[in-house]
């Protein structure tokens, strides 16, 4: 398995990078006349829309140009976006996928452009026959949470939340998203390990969204007033369903994972247990610089996974979290 690059903070990351190489372009160039293309998945979703503030301020700072098009959530439109990048000949392009298997075809399409790609925030292949580290091969990086670790760091919450386990229902994100799988897959190691036992009694999606979430989590509970405990594969979903926990009188608790304001803030009410901080802003510089590095011949690998440390947070430790999105 190959070392992921990590940093606590932007500045060690991109030391890092320097230090250790990614991937790396066949000829320098100036960042005077360097364009970047970005294709993000959608610009009306916090997350996306932080990353893509992130890619900007590290754009102006090392005077990269950029050509930013909005996918809105839309596979159809991401790949038409992808289409008219391929079109303009960017130096290189930032790809945050709306959909993973999706975006192997945009991905490929790209390389046979001769256009370098580093994906953004998602994993380019089937989480279920990929490793998250093993970087789809026509990428120059992926830059991106470790998805798999923050999983294992959201069942830690949940162990601590309920220490002698009990039900659990999933309320996942939207289909096609590889975090739908990552974010799962390692969260029940913790409690395995301390011989505690979580019985998944449910699972339904809820779309990213707080109304989503809300709604599968007053449907789950009123399958199953007794659940003890939920996971919610984003913050947002978190929030809404500590309301739904909250009208139903439930007792249940409840852990998020993403570090948004609302989730922050959720942790500092108690409305939910805890959470785990993502970085988006943090992430979009690190992408740009990654992608700069590449294109100014600054690196040398290829197919490079590039992450960053993604804490567990809830009462005892809340201000540690400065939420950016």
């Amino acid at each position: 398995m190959r070392k992921p690059i990590t940093a606590t903070a932007l500045t060690a990351a991109v030391l890092a990078l320097s230090a250790c190489g990614q991937a790396g372009g066949e000829e320098s160039s100036s960042s005077e006349d360097l364009t970047v293309g970005v294709a993000n998945l959608g610009l009306s979703f916090p997350f996306p829309s932080s990353i893509g503030e992130g890619i900007r301020a590290k754009a102006d700072e090392l005077g990269v140009e950029l050509v930013e098009l909005d996918g809105q959530g839309k596979t159809e439109k991401q790949a038409n976006d992808v289409q008219d990048l391929i079109n303009q000949q960017p130096d290189g392009v930032l790809l945050l996928p709306v959909d993973s298997g999706v975006a192997v075809g945009l991905a490929d399409q790209l390389d046979a452009a001769g256009i370098p790609t580093v994906a953004v925030a998602s994993q380019v292949g089937d989480p279920k026959e990929r490793e998250l580290d093993d970087v789809y091969p026509t990428l120059a990086a992926l830059v991106t949470q470790q998805e798999l670790d923050a999983g294992a760091t959201a069942g830690e919450l949940a162990l601590k939340a309920a220490p002698e386990g009990g039900k659990l229902a999933v309320v996942e994100g939207a289909a096609g998203f590889a975090e739908v799988e990552l974010r799962f897959a390692r969260f029940l190691d913790p409690a395995k390990e301390a011989g505690v036992n979580f019985d998944v009694v449910a699972s339904q999606p809820g779309d990213w969204t707080a109304e989503g979430a809300q709604s599968a989590c007053q449907n789950m509970l009123a399958s199953d007033p007794d659940i003890d405990l939920f996971y919610a594969e984003s913050d947002d979903m978190a929030v809404g369903c500590a309301n739904a926990v909250e009208s139903a009188g439930s007792d249940a608790k409840v852990v998020g994972i993403g570090g948004s304001k609302l989730g922050v803030d959720g942790v500092t009410s108690g409305k939910i247990f805890g959470t785990v901080c993502f970085k988006p802003r943090d992430l979009g510089e690190l992408a740009m610089q990654t992608m700069y590095d590449y294109l100014t011949g600054e690196t040398t690998e290829e197919a490079q996974f590039v992450t960053y440390e993604t804490p567990a947070i809830d009462q005892s430790n809340v201000d540690e979290c400065v939420p950016q999105w």
